[in-house]
């Protein structure tokens, strides 16, 4: 069996050790849910991994969206680095879902955008959970969706071993089988091409090729190779070939459905034309027949998951498998072949927000489908390709530990205790928080709004101890010019020490206008917001915690969970507008992402003081007197976290990107002798291309005369 083994410079601090051996204890002890109310930056993940470590149990770890789950991901990895860490969210880089709006009479096809790249790392997901017991899956509130029996998944899968005997044919139709296609041209996972007597398969989960060597009716040999370079990397005695969809039906399943799809279009199509819908009879009997006509000839139709209860063999309003049905069960003693109850840990990342999030799933895409039933766009059995619902959710996982800085009240409602992480093992402490007006001193007295300060300044009730935050109507009279010329001036002092700002607005389109503004002001600013692609998202987090740009702006997608230990000051702009964004919790964790940088700082912009920011500021000073007692107990002296600059995109890469890199590596000795000469040989290659139309070889080589180009202006 493997084993976590957790893999760190350094050992638990501060609260640490107490909330391990709380929560450790808490599991032992049969308790179903946890929760770990750590402040930002008191390491939350770290103490998780402890924790994973000591219980030695498969893991799953839900974020309530893609950026967050990558971070997370990423440093588990870090974590445990000789285990199976894997990241599974939604593959879609543009989804539209399938929808009907009866009062314009608009029905709207589905559309979707599949990121290859993601979907190869769901199904290094899912063959791990199949093949290993030290499994930590990142997963986002797409784990709960529909994915395709487990059981059928893993009973198809592809033994290949050196000396099987098989023919190159029918060797062929077993990939077929398998959902692999051929090709003749480059490989991407999930195909496979033949030359001569080797066949050469991309596995759906990797970017290497498997190299199945056949004389005769036998095996000879199995080599793994570069996809790139074709360098040989290791032989290979035996390896399993899993499929390349998760959705797998056997053929006499797949007839099976046919006829039970059938018979339900017929039963459903009397009942509309017995309630005088005689247009959408017709409808629903056309779409039908058309799907099963394809399904027959090619085994597939646009929105064949909507079949998915027929070729599951699933009851109606039967729950459907999800990520979660590919974790381990326990066996109940005396029985081999039942499943008991689930043998894994479930962590709920930033709970407050991600328990809610899975907690409305069902409901929202149960009346996009209730509409296209009535009206005869779907069968009443596409009400059951679904989400899970939330009852369904808590029965399948287990024990669980909810992490938050602010807990919602289910965590405090269904936890057996409540562990609370304040001391952070660097001795941070939360960040000095300040009031400015929004307006200028022309549009708005900041007198009122000084004596407003004092007023809750000398509240001394628990809820509001807020004797040590700082108050400021800093430019009282003609020299205070609003929020963003504020926030402005704040940016370039914190810039020229060398650290990043965060800015957080109320819209997108405020996001967008603000950083190209900024821009004009000389300030290097992006914006970041749910428009921007996964990947892209990603990656520019990484370039903004590495300095290309100053200041990132943006709505909500910077709160909760974001590790940016390079940031020392924090623009709210617009607080006292009562609202989602500027909730007591939405303003805690805000000012928690300034919580990781010694010369922490947050401005709250506000014309009033709403009881959200009251009470945000009160618990952030309570929070600051603990860790201000407990540095001057044991002498310590803050230290800003220095982490790692890394990014689940770096194995993320194109195909054309890793050419590149592999192609510099390749020239690289040419290019210490002579670059000038290189570049004139790799230029005559790209013309060469370009002439036999071979655009794809040509951009390669662009893109690496570019490469070489830069290096060499970088050294002048």
């Amino acid at each position: 069996m493997q084993k976590f083994r957790l893999k760190s410079e350094f050992k638990p601090a501060g609260d640490q050790p107490k909330a391990i051996e709380s929560l450790v204890s808490g599991l032992k002890k049969g308790m179903r849910h946890q929760t770990l109310l750590g402040v930002t930056g008191s390491g939350k993940t770290f103490t998780v991994a402890n924790v994973i470590e000591k219980i030695q149990k498969p893991t799953l770890v839900i974020a309530h969206n893609k950026t967050l789950a990558a971070q997370l991901a990423q440093e588990y990895r870090d974590f445990f680095p000789n285990n199976a860490v894997h990241y599974f969210v939604s593959y879609y880089d543009y989804y539209q879902p399938e929808a009907y709006m009866p009062i314009t009479d608009t029905y709207i096809e589905k559309e979707a955008m599949i990121n290859e790249e993601i979907d190869r790392l769901r199904h290094a997901s899912t063959q791990a959970l199949l093949t290993r017991q030290d499994v930590i899956i990142v997963a986002s509130v797409s784990c709960i969706y529909g994915l395709g029996s487990p059981e059928e998944y893993e009973k198809v899968n592809m033994k290949i071993e050196k000396g099987m005997k098989i023919s190159r044919n029918e060797f062929i139709r077993s990939l077929v089988a398998i959902f692999y296609e051929r090709t003749n041209a480059d490989l991407s996972p999930g195909m496979f091409r033949a030359i001569g007597n080797a066949i050469e398969i991309m596995p759906v989960d990797e970017r290497v090729i498997c190299r199945i060597e056949i004389s005769g009716e036998n095996i000879e040999n199995v080599k793994k190779i570069d996809a790139v370079s074709r360098s040989f990397i290791r032989d290979i005695d035996i390896f399993y070939l899993f499929p390349a969809k998760h959705f797998i039906t056997s053929e006499d399943q797949k007839k099976k459905a046919i006829k039970s799809i059938k018979t339900e279009a017929g039963e459903r199509v009397k009942e509309l034309e017995a309630e005088g819908k005689n247009l959408e009879a017709e409808r629903l009997k056309r779409r039908t027949n058309y799907d099963l006509a394809l399904i027959r000839e090619v085994g597939y139709c646009n929105g064949i998951e909507n079949y998915s209860r027929h070729f599951s063999g699933r009851a109606q309003g039967e729950a459907p498998d999800t990520l979660i049905s590919y974790f381990p069960r326990a066996t109940p003693h005396g029985n081999a072949n039942a499943q008991g109850s689930a043998d894994f840990l479930t962590i709920i990342d930033e709970s407050h927000v991600t328990v809610p999030q899975i907690g409305g799933m069902y409901a929202g895409d149960a009346s996009r489908k209730k509409t296209l039933i009535e009206h005869g766009f779907r069968l009443p059995s596409a009400a059951d390709n679904r989400p899970l619902k939330f009852n369904e959710f808590e029965e399948r996982i287990g024990q669980v530990i909810y992490t938050s800085a602010t807990p919602a009240e289910y965590e405090f409602k269904v936890s057996g205790q409540v562990v609370e992480q304040v001391i952070r093992p660097t001795g941070l402490i939360d960040p000095m928080v300040e009031v400015r007006p929004i307006t200028g001193s022309g549009d708005k007295n900041p007198h009122t709004l000084t004596a407003k300060y004092n007023i809750l300044r000398q509240k001394k009730d628990k809820q509001s101890q807020v004797n040590n935050i700082k108050y400021s109507t800093q430019g009282e009279g003609v020299n205070y010019k609003g929020q963003i010329a504020d926030f402005i001036a704040e940016t370039e002092k914190a810039v020229k020490r060398g650290n990043r700002v965060i800015a957080t607005t109320l819209t997108k389109k405020m996001a967008e206008d603000l950083s190209e503004f900024l821009k004009e002001k000389g300030v290097k600013a992006e914006y970041l917001h749910s428009d921007i692609k996964t990947i892209d998202r990603i990656e520019l987090l990484t370039e903004f915690r590495k300095g290309k740009f100053d200041c990132i702006v943006g709505v909500n997608l910077l709160r909760e969970g974001l590790d940016l230990p390079e940031v020392s000051f924090i623009g709210i702009l617009d607080a006292d507008k009562e609202g989602f964004l500027r909730s007591e919790t939405s303003l805690i964790q805000t000012i928690g992402r300034a919580a990781r940088n010694v010369e922490g700082r947050v401005i709250l912009y506000a014309d009033n003081i709403t009881g959200s920011m009251e009470k945000a500021i009160g618990e952030t000073e309570r929070r600051r007197e603990i860790q201000l007692e407990y540095n001057k107990k044991h002498n310590i002296t803050p230290k800003t976290i220095i982490k790692k600059i890394h990014s689940i995109t770096d194995e993320m890469e194109s195909r054309h990107q890793k050419t590149v890199k592999t192609l510099l590596e390749i020239d690289k000795k040419l290019y210490e002798k002579n670059p000038t000469k290189l570049i004139k040989e790799k230029t005559k290659q790209m013309n060469d291309a370009v002439k036999i139309l071979d655009f794809e070889t040509a951009a390669i080589i662009r893109d690496e005369i570019v490469a070489i180009t830069k290096e060499l202006e970088s050294k002048k």
